[in-house]
């Protein structure tokens, strides 16, 4: 029973159209704050750093020091019911491509 109340929350969690959009990036690369808050097009990067928070808590993201910035990514190896419903939806790697082609593009390395 302990499995269907972890897919529970997991799927509580997917439920947000942000916190499925950011999993859908993460999906494509290692990003970010920064660059996830510019893909999203939203003004709050506290916004997005709580939806990250609620995702790692959950072990769905993991994050990666580098200098004085974090990078998120994927970590759902032992979830293949995530990896499923990843598998649905739309590749987000044109908004990864437009924002790399950006000339104003934060640059967080």
């Amino acid at each position: 029973m302990d499995i269907i109340y972890t897919m529970s929350e997991v799927f509580k969690l997917l439920g947000d159209k942000t916190r499925l959009t950011i999993l859908a990036i993460l999906r494509e690369k290692e990003l970010c704050v920064c660059d996830i808050v510019d893909i999203l097009d939203v003004s709050s990067q506290s916004s997005i750093s709580q939806h990250l928070r609620k995702l790692k808590s959950a072990s769905l993201v993991k994050e990666t020091r580098r200098g004085q910035w974090i990078y998120y990514s994927l970590a759902i190896d032992d979830k293949p019911y995530v990896q499923d419903v990843l598998k649905h939806i739309p590749s987000l790697q044109s908004k990864i491509e437009e924002l790399e082609s950006k000339a104003n593009k934060v640059v967080c390395d």
